[in-house]
């Protein structure tokens, strides 16, 4: 940013806030750190290891910054890791907390209006976690009971729209994040919690008792994946792009998603066994940042 720009910020205050932040390049080359977006139960995309993020895309959040570093030539670069929830990861992006946030996070057009998003780095619909022994089979089989789900995400607004069109009856409680949502069930505070597939998965593979529970109906709808970065920062979003790009046309992102999804992964080193869809191989190829609707 020039320097006349950064005196009028001064002058005006948080009014100049978002313009502040608007060439990320610039703002971590003056800062001399990038700080990256973690969550702390997206398994096994970005989750806690103890005190340590790991995850498929906490791997790609780190190739990032390594491009980030030559591009602004600051091999002293410092990376720092900030936890975010559903709910305020669009907010803490905006405001220049975080510089971006690679996770699980749904490219969809509405969130287009207020942050920008990569090329898609996975495809997932919407299912539910049920205890083996609740004879939950699909949503109808949910009426008159609690179906939790976390608030902030795209699976809050489909599940309250198709609960609408389809009268299936059921209650709806929140959870603050995804750990939370899952222990609603297994607490039995709730029959049911609705998210992504590949979550619940997850959320089974680090369980006390994954025997106990299965993930049943069918998806409500197919969304994409894909890393946030600011509004209108094309300079940034191309070293971001390039970076996913780069990873996927090299081979290193299949080689990734094996580690991450088909082998074990902590922290009870168990595999997921998920194979890549067909709709995420296609986007190695033709690496589309489109958005889910």
């Amino acid at each position: 940013m020039q320097l006349h720009a950064k005196l009028l910020c001064a002058a005006l205050g948080l009014t100049c806030l978002a313009g502040a932040h608007a060439d990320t390049l610039d703002k971590v080359r003056d800062s001399g750190k990038i700080t990256l977006a973690y969550r702390e139960s997206s398994v096994p995309f970005s989750y806690l290891n103890g005190d340590k993020p790991i995850g498929i895309t906490v791997e790609m959040s780190e190739a990032i910054a390594d491009a980030v570093k030559k591009a602004v030539n600051r091999p002293d670069l410092k990376v720092q890791w900030q936890a975010v929830t559903s709910q305020n990861r669009i907010p803490l992006l905006r405001n220049g907390t975080i510089d971006l946030e690679c996770g699980s996070t749904t490219n969809n057009t509405t969130r287009g209006k207020e942050v920008d998003f990569a090329i898609n780095h996975f495809y997932t619909g919407t299912r539910l976690v049920v205890k083996k022994s609740s004879g939950i089979n699909n949503y109808a089989d949910l009426k008159g009971k609690v179906l939790a789900t976390t608030t902030g995400t795209t699976n809050l607004q489909v599940l309250r729209k198709a609960n609408a069109e389809h009268n299936w009856g059921f209650d709806m409680v929140l959870a603050k994040d995804h750990a939370d949502g899952f222990l609603l069930v297994a607490n039995d505070r709730a029959a049911a919690f609705g998210m992504d597939d590949i979550l619940l998965y997850g959320l089974i593979a680090n369980s006390k008792n994954p025997q106990d529970f299965h993930v049943v109906a069918d998806a409500l709808q197919v969304e994409p994946y894909a890393c946030m970065v600011r509004k209108d920062d094309p300079k940034f979003k191309q070293v971001v792009d390039d970076t996913i790009a780069g990873l996927m046309k090299s081979g290193a992102f299949t080689k990734m998603y094996d580690k991450w999804f088909m082998q074990p992964i902590p922290p009870k080193g168990v595999a997921l066994g998920l194979p890549m869809s067909d709709a995420l191989k296609k986007n190695l190829t033709e690496l589309s940042d489109k958005p889910a609707f």
